[in-house]
């Protein structure tokens, strides 16, 4: 520490005992001591320690403590100066003396410290005697705050039937008294509502069970815990806190059925899966603690079943399989209810599980006719004689006085054709004979119903498998194009055959090919049977002509191996080909085709050109004659439509203006423009032409041309009465023979000369040959 040593001022506020010296603290005391020894060695500053109250009010300063130089001769020649926080407002200095005061209420708790600065001067110099020294001034608490539950309300929960000493929950209050000085701020925990079943712990305000608790009694408890400061002593502040405590639920109640015995009926008639009744056991739990599973014991009836409501934890028996009034009229069966969760911590209260009797009766009622079977498998061989039996199905009633039954088959008139049934006995017979390979499987529906009361009806299904006989000979499977070359040698194969049968054999097709012995051609083809369904047709001789024979039909014949075997002939055409080295089929089909009409090639040539000139010349014709039925051109009916237009600006009068203004002079046809005969412009639009081939759009001549078409047009009273638009388009000089036009095309031949096609190139040579006026008499 230098000269300039620090002071501190401890402004204490004490409540409850004066200050002392062994109130100060060890620190305190160790600065005390290390300040008084350096100021035995070395000048310093002097001071007196004095405690103020927090919050000490009077109407005069309140004195705390004295700085004082060493060197302060008690002259009044020094001037203590005090400034930092709180200088001039909250502390003032006696600068003669420096002494401290206090001038305004302190507290603590918005600022606990001060830090302030000291300096000694000379009145005369005014120079300082001692360097300036920083000391702190410190706020001592009292107890002027209460205690306060910042997180209140609370709301907890704890498990029901929790052991003795179980943590619920923990409350906590704050005091802004200072904690590390006195009581002020050391607070006391009590219980002021919820014994006996709550405690809470005075030091932590943990809340625990103070006994175990049923939740089926009462599942919710309001406790209210006080928080006092000073430890608790007399005149400590206090505040209390509520505290929402909830007991959870714990598996701890077995279902109880509140029926011991159960009464229920089923009709006969019922279907299987209709609901028969409800049981019901209450458990006091909640939520899936009172979940439970329902079962019949095994011993009881297998006819029923019963399944759980998870939403109302009820018990729905349900119908297993159709019950008969006539066979068993009374079913009592064992209904189990089984918590679905099991707490272990309470097995050995019991099982949590009950048990009831649910006696069932069965109502009679007025059945319909039962078949001996759903379905009925019949056979019969195809082919079978009408009235051949097919097979029997049989029903009756199975109330105590049975009812005669009456059958008949449901089917379209298809079937009713094939099949009918006996109305009393049930016999299923033919009509007609059937074809297994028309259809193998005939299906139809048979019904019994009751004499006595024709609303009952059962149905029953009949299948009918129409068994095979051999009865279909075997045949080509497609229609052969058999080809073969005129210069085919012998033995070699132009066709590769099999067959077909619409029989079914059960240990599969087997084919037997062969010539036929009829056959005149046999010398000239072969037949190999390859044993495999399948054979090979092979020429006999080497050499074939076409205008000996275009065709050859041979006569296959084909054998199966049903019991008896079938056989039958299959003719292959054979068609002889003008060909190389290979057979092109379609050259062999045309020349087939030309054959079987008895035309020569060059005769079908003739007859197609004649065609094709016919149809050329009808749609020339048809071209002629749509040309010539084209309708007039607009500009006539447009000189019926000026004759009935008539406008003017006049807004006179009405009726009378019709009088003072006679229109008749506009419909008159002496007053139209008198008509300008168009120009013959054949000769003057081939020499503008001939001049465009040197100049551009944008010449005399060019624009001239223009201008006269447009004076023409807007003269020609010939034309619609508005606006038109002309489009005259320039070629450019791409082509000697400059623009093709048809102005001047309805005046004949003899008005104009087309000597200047001559100099239009080479490619108009034929065209000026034949218009030009040089041409010969030859051309």
């Amino acid at each position: 520490m230098n000269s300039s040593a620090l002071l501190c001022l401890m402004v204490t506020l004490v409540q409850l005992w004066p200050c002392s010296p062994s109130t100060q603290n060890s620190s305190t005391q160790n600065t005390i001591q290390s300040f008084a020894a350096i100021r035995r060695v070395k000048r310093g500053w002097l001071w007196e320690p004095l405690f103020a109250t927090e919050e000490q009010t009077s109407l005069h300063p309140v004195y705390i403590g004295q700085l004082k130089s060493d060197l302060d001769k008690q002259d009044g020649n020094l001037k203590y100066i005090l400034t930092g926080e709180g200088a001039g407002s909250f502390f003032v200095i006696d600068e003669y003396n420096g002494k401290i005061y206090v001038t305004q209420k302190l507290d603590r708790e918005k600022k606990p410290f001060y830090t302030l600065r000291a300096q000694a001067i000379n009145r005369s110099t005014q120079l300082p005697v001692e360097p300036e020294s920083e000391f702190i001034i410190k706020v001592r608490d009292i107890n002027d705050n209460e205690p306060q539950f910042l997180d209140g309300p609370y709301e907890a929960s704890v498990p029901e039937m929790s052991p003795e000493g179980t943590s619920v929950t923990q409350v906590t209050a704050t005091d802004a008294d200072d904690p590390s000085y006195g009581n002020s701020a050391r607070l006391l925990y009590s219980l002021i509502q919820g014994q006996p079943y709550f405690s809470v712990e005075p030091k932590t305000g943990v809340i625990r069970m103070a006994s175990q608790m049923d939740r089926e009694t009462e599942d919710q408890y309001l406790v209210i815990i006080q928080a006092k400061d000073m430890v608790g002593q007399p005149g400590a502040f206090s505040a209390t806190a509520t505290v929402t405590i909830n007991l959870s639920d714990v598996n701890d109640n077995p279902p109880k059925f509140q029926q011991r015995l159960y009464y229920m009926s089923v009709s006969e008639e019922a279907p299987v899966g209709t609901t028969i009744g409800k049981v019901f056991a209450e458990d006091s739990d909640i939520g899936d603690n009172a979940a439970m599973d329902y079962f019949i014991e095994a011993d009881s009836s297998d006819a029923f079943y019963i399944i759980t409501n998870n939403e109302t934890q009820e018990g729905i028996v349900l119908l297993k399989k159709r019950v008969d009034y006539e066979s068993k009229r009374r079913y009592s069966i064992h209904v189990k209810a089984v918590n679905r969760y099991i707490d272990e911590r309470f097995l050995e209260e019991g099982p949590f599980e009950d048990t009831t009797i649910v006696k069932i009766n069965v109502e009679d009622a007025d059945e319909p006719p039962v078949f001996t079977s759903e379905n009925y498998v019949m056979e019969i061989v195809e082919g079978a004689v009408s009235g051949t039996l097919v097979g029997v199905v049989t029903a009756r009633d199975p109330d105590d006085n049975g009812s005669p039954v009456r059958y008949s088959i449901v089917h379209s008139m298809h079937l009713k054709r094939l099949f009918s049934i006996d109305e009393h006995n049930g016999a299923i017979i033919t009509t007609e004979p059937l074809d297994r390979e028309i259809a193998s499987w005939h299906n139809f529906t048979v019904t019994a119903t009751e004499t006595r009361n024709p609303e009952k009806i059962s149905e029953a299904n009949v299948h009918v498998q129409v068994l095979d006989v051999n009865d279909n000979a075997p045949e080509f499977p497609k229609n052969y194009e058999t080809f073969v070359c005129e210069n085919a040698v012998s033995g070699q194969q132009i066709q590769s055959i099999s067959a077909v049968d619409q029989d079914d054999s059960a240990e599969g097709h087997h084919f037997y090919f062969s010539l036929a012995q009829e056959d005149v051609n046999s010398s000239h083809f072969t037949v190999k049977d390859n044993q495999d369904n399948t054979a090979g047709i092979f020429t006999g001789k080497s050499g074939f002509k076409r205008q000996e024979q275009f065709f050859f039909y041979l006569p296959i014949l084909i054998q199966d191996n049903g019991t008896p075997p079938l056989t039958s002939t299959n003719t292959l055409t054979v068609t002889v080909c003008d060909c190389d080295t290979e057979v092109n089929t379609f050259y062999c089909r045309y020349g087939a085709f030309m054959y079987s009409l008895g035309l020569s090639t060059e005769a079908l040539v003739a007859v197609l050109a004649c065609i094709l000139i016919f149809l050329v010349f009808f749609l020339a014709i048809v071209a002629i004659r749509q040309q010539q039925q084209k309708k007039p051109s607009f500009s006539e009916k447009m000189e019926e439509f000026r004759e009935n237009i008539v406008s003017y600006d006049d807004e006179g009068g009405g009726e009378e203006d019709t009088e003072a203004f006679d229109i008749s002079a506009l419909r008159t046809r002496t007053v139209m423009r008198t008509h300008k005969p168009r120009k013959k412009v054949v000769s003057e639009i081939q020499s503008l032409y001939r001049q465009s081939l040197q100049v551009g759009p944008d010449s005399a001549i060019f624009r001239q041309f223009i201008s006269e078409k447009l004076e023409e047009a807007n003269t020609d009273p010939s034309v619609p009465p508005y606006d038109s638009l002309q489009t005259y388009a320039f070629e450019g000089t791409g082509s000697l023979a400059g623009s093709l036009s048809s102005l001047g095309s309805n005046t004949s031949d003899m008005d104009q000369s087309y000597d200047y096609l001559a100099d239009w190139g080479p490619h108009f040579k034929q065209l000026a040959g034949m218009y030009s006026s040089q041409r010969t008499v030859g051309d």
